[in-house]
């Protein structure tokens, strides 16, 4: 995994952690990763594994069955969803929409791009 310097890495990790939940590779019922399998996995240190799945267990997306592991919630993908739609509306929209303006870009482009990525990367 390649980490940005803009954002904590225990954070860049629970955004991995919740695309595998969300695009179904990790389901409800099935245990993730230990810590210490994810931090070998990501080449970090287990306490920065474990920072995220404390992160991830308050927001309701994990939760941790003592001595068996963690386990995504019933409604994890729903919180994932709903947190990142909040972060993604507050946060990044407002710079695309000014890299827009400025650059003079329709949004007829904007949909024929995105019709084309989802195409080739989701289907």
């Amino acid at each position: 995994m390649d980490f940005r310097d803009k954002q904590a890495i225990y954070l860049q990790i629970a955004e991995y952690v919740s695309e595998q939940i969300l695009l179904e590779r990790w389901s409800v019922g099935d245990k993730i990763p230990s810590v210490r399998d994810l931090a070998a996995e990501l080449e970090v240190n287990p306490n920065t594994v474990m920072r995220t799945y404390d992160f991830l267990g308050q927001k309701g997306v994990i939760a941790n069955k003592r001595g068996i592991g963690y386990f995504p919630t019933d409604d994890a993908t729903d919180r994932i969803k709903a947190f990142r739609r909040e972060q993604f509306l507050e946060n990044d929209l407002p710079v695309f929409f000014r890299n827009l303006y400025l650059l003079g870009i329709e949004l007829s482009e904007i949909e024929t791009r995105y019709e084309q990525f989802v195409a080739t990367n989701y289907q």
